[in-house]
């Protein structure tokens, strides 16, 4: 088993930034696949970005790129979004993910946090 925490959400006006953080227990983060994902309001869950587990390699979605970037600190069990040029379209809570594989397939045994919230002002 594998628990997850966010943290790092709140309320940034557009143009700003924030570094959202995932904390895990239970088992180490060097064995799974890491990922963030959204969900607003009224709208389905959606791929945000994902680091690999052994090399680290990172994969995000179109509506992000050059703007986040994903990272992992597998010696503190730690996996980071730094978030920039933030815009209101950002807006939604943000979960972490852990699974051998997260995208474009979740597969194997997957771990989810409870999210954390991220609110972009015009």
């Amino acid at each position: 088993q594998v628990q997850l925490v966010e943290s790092g959400g709140g309320l940034v006006q557009a143009g700003g930034s924030l570094r959202l953080s995932c904390a895990a227990s239970g088992r180490a983060l060097s064995s799974y696949t890491m990922g963030w994902f959204r969900q607003a309001p009224g709208k389905e869950r959606e791929f945000v970005a994902t680091i690999s587990r052994s090399a680290g390699i990172p994969s995000y979605a179109d509506s992000v790129k050059g703007r986040f970037t994903i990272s992992r600190d597998n010696a503190k069990n730690t996996v980071y979004l730094q978030m920039n040029s933030l815009k209101p379209e950002d807006t939604a809570l943000y979960s972490c993910a852990a699974a051998y594989s997260l995208w474009p397939v979740i597969s194997g045994p997957r771990y989810w946090g409870q999210g954390t919230q991220v609110t972009v002002s015009e």
